[in-house]
């Protein structure tokens, strides 16, 4: 795989919410490469115990997952962190109704798969500084 052409302005703790392992390992190293720390969980309710125990700066959640979707982990995520956890929804979920359910979810950002991987570098440039 190419290294990308960004690298991250800070290194950010990254948790991938993904059930399809070719997806979830194609994105962990996207972000890896560009100088994230990056955990990784295959379903929902995973991803929601990762979290609570690593703290991520950001989250990358497909919604169509196992156990838990990916709408109820961010409400969950938002519940726990408040503002303090930057939530990017990367999903094949991409009509209109879609983006109104994950912003009501309490998404900061909503990309359709497949995103150019700069969007995604783009997007967690913009999570807060600690």
């Amino acid at each position: 795989m190419p290294k990308p052409s960004v690298t991250a302005t800070r290194h950010l703790r990254v948790l991938i919410v993904e059930d399809n392992p070719d997806g979830r390992e194609t994105l962990r190293l996207l972000l890896e490469m560009a100088g994230h720390k990056v955990e990784v969980a295959g379903d929902g309710l995973e991803g929601l115990e990762v979290a609570l125990r690593d703290h991520p700066d950001a989250a990358v959640i497909d919604i169509g997952l196992p156990r838990l979707d990916g709408y109820a982990l961010a409400q969950r995520l938002r519940a726990a962190f408040g503002p303090d956890i930057f939530l990017i929804t990367y999903t094949s979920y991409g009509q209109p109704e879609d983006c109104r359910r994950a912003f009501a979810a309490g998404f900061n950002v909503h990309l359709t798969k497949p995103a150019d991987p700069h969007e995604l570098y783009q997007c967690l440039e913009r999570v807060p500084g600690r």
